[in-house]
């Protein structure tokens, strides 16, 4: 059993962490840091908690407790700050560590990055997190490279467009005009077109830019990416291929659409190919849970790969759709 500790807690990323760690069989929270509730009980975040889990402690305090394993569910300057602590693995659940590049930063989070480092980029499919430090993806960044990935060698590099719609929780707990409901409900809007913070991630992992549309849904979670491209090639075959080994990834059958209610408050993945008529092009869409897949489950992932557990372990992955 390693102990594992998480700093912001209290947020959307840190509760779905801490959701599962419950129930990991290799990971035993020991310090839930989270500088709102420091000094409460673990019941003040949800009264299903119960007297098994250690009270809130600060952040700082929670990174110097010795935990084997860290996750860092802090907003991404604040993440960025932070110097790593002497433990086996720290997988940062923040944009703080993605860019190889530390002078984007500026540019595309409004911060110079105090303390640029060598982060491995985990998405278990398709990169392996190496210890000690792994950069957890973004949620749109995972959907749209589950989606692409495969195909990178195969497409119209200049073709590529991706249209991807997130559920409201992807703004994070923090209190917004834009997260307000009389703004989100009965209501669809596309924001930080040409500037959002994932768009240089996914160039980086893909090798060229893609044109990118983000949208926010009138949902509290859940996210598809629908992507256009242009190619000659049996993409529904590449894309089979190149998941046929993992748990947390199904390619649907020919028909099946992907759908955010079966992968609401899951770590799984749904892909789906569509070939269209009047164009020619091919249609890849992309369904996962921006806590899921897009966060947490992913986290939880990168720590069962870098550490030798079962990959599987912790992750909601099983269900049937109600």
């Amino acid at each position: 059993m390693a102990t594992a500790a998480i700093l912001g807690c209290a947020g959307y990323t840190g509760q779905e962490t801490l959701d599962r760690l419950l129930a990991h069989p290799e990971l035993e929270a020991i310090a839930l840091g989270s500088d709102s509730l420091a000094g409460q009980g673990a019941s003040t975040l949800d009264p299903r908690l119960n007297g098994d889990l250690p009270p809130f402690v600060a952040n700082d305090e929670a990174l110097a407790a010795g935990a084997e394993v860290v996750f860092l569910c802090l907003g991404h300057e604040v993440a960025a700050a932070i110097e790593p602590p002497n433990a086996a693995l720290v997988v940062d659940l923040s944009g703080a560590h993605r860019l190889e590049d530390a002078s984007l930063y500026r540019e595309w989070y409004g911060f110079e990055h105090p303390r640029p480092g060598a982060w491995s980029y985990g998405l278990p499919e398709l990169f392996a997190p190496e210890a000690p430090l792994v950069a957890n993806p973004g949620c749109y960044a995972a959907a749209t490279l589950l989606a692409l990935a495969p195909l990178v060698d195969v497409v119209d590099r200049t073709s590529v467009v991706v249209d991807a719609k997130s559920g409201v929780s992807g703004a994070g707990r923090a209190l917004k005009e834009s997260s307000h409901a009389g703004f989100v409900l009965e209501n669809l809007t596309p924001y930080r077109v040409g500037g959002h913070q994932h768009a240089p991630e996914i160039e980086q992992a893909l090798g060229f830019a893609v044109c990118f549309v983000p949208h926010l849904l009138p949902v509290r979670r859940g996210l598809l990416a629908t992507c256009y491209v242009e190619t000659d090639a049996d993409a529904r075959g590449l894309l089979e291929d190149a998941y046929s080994d993992a748990p947390a990834v199904r390619v649907l059958d020919e028909g099946m659409a992907p759908d955010l209610s079966r992968v609401q408050h899951t770590d799984a993945a749904e892909i789906a190919v569509y070939e269209d008529r009047a164009t020619g092009r091919t249609i890849v869409a992309c369904a996962i849970d921006n806590l899921g897949k897009g966060a947490a489950g992913n986290a939880v992932q990168n720590a069962n790969v870098a550490l030798g557990f079962d990959e599987t372990a912790g992750l909601r992955l099983t269900g049937v759709l109600v």
